[in-house]
């Protein structure tokens, strides 16, 4: 059984999640997302391997390193009295979504990295994609994050967040960055644009995400990789016009510099 936690999510768009515990209870999560903690969290650094030996921690760290995560898992425990408080923050823009496992079946798929903290009796354990086309072409490749379990977990998702309750044979077609999370009774799949010229020079891509209910759909629309690109793309050309003087960032350092000699 999964601790009941309460929470609070602060924030718009760089969200952080305050959980209460009360005495005894604990929170997990991934490393490096805690924000701040109160008197009486008291921190335990684990492979995840409460009752299952080392061998069974060592399966889970392997699982969890498979989807992005860290091998190793953070545990809060608040052994203080009254109430403690333990936050973690979002990595980048976004929303912190709350789910509770038991509204889903007991658990969620998610794409990697999805995972930011849960109850304590959550499990983060890695999820392949059983069609080849969806592996190869969607997006987030063949391994997505099952989260399993009884209680809270929260997952963090770029951008703007989009629910869909999908009815039995409903499909929507989804770019393959922004499928999020999705619940397993939703059958996912790839569909291959049939226009070329479309895919080629309209900017959507070859191939779409075909997610098929009945099941629960959350879509985003800031996939990390999207914003990484941009990122990416932008250093590469300002790095370019310091070397050339080339560009618009490139002429005003030239000013600003006294350089005319462009």
């Amino acid at each position: 059984m999964a601790d009941e936690i309460d929470y609070e999510i602060i924030g718009n768009d760089m969200q952080i999640v305050e959980i209460e515990l009360d005495p005894g209870e604990a929170v997990q999560a991934e490393a490096g997302a805690m924000a701040y903690m109160g008197p009486g969290i008291q921190m335990q650094t684990t492979m995840g391997n409460e009752g299952g030996g080392l061998l069974g921690g060592l399966k889970k760290g392997l699982k969890r390193a498979l989807t992005g995560e860290s091998f190793f898992i953070t545990n809060f425990i608040h052994k203080g009295s009254g109430k403690g408080h333990v936050a973690f923050a979002a990595p980048y823009p976004g929303k912190i979504i709350p789910l509770d496992l038991t509204k889903f079946g007991g658990s969620i798929l998610c794409q990697k990295d999805a995972f930011l903290c849960a109850a304590r009796g959550v499990d983060v354990e890695v999820a392949f994609t059983q069609k080849l086309g969806a592996g190869l072409f969607g997006g987030e490749g063949f391994i997505l994050q099952r989260l399993k379990g009884n209680g809270l977990a929260f997952v963090h998702i770029g951008g703007t967040v989009v629910k869909k309750e999908l009815a039995p044979g409903e499909t929507y077609h989804v770019d393959t960055g922004c499928v999020a999370a999705f619940t397993e009774t939703v059958t996912y799949d790839i569909k291959w644009s049939k226009d070329f010229k479309n895919a080629l020079f309209g900017g959507e891509g070859i191939v779409l995400a075909t997610l098929t209910g009945p099941g629960t759909v959350y879509m985003q629309s800031l996939p990390f990789s999207r914003l990484a690109d941009r990122i990416f793309a932008a250093a590469t050309y300002s790095h370019r016009d310091e070397r050339t003087g080339i560009g618009g960032s490139g002429v005003l350092g030239g000013l600003i510099g006294g350089d005319r000699s462009f």
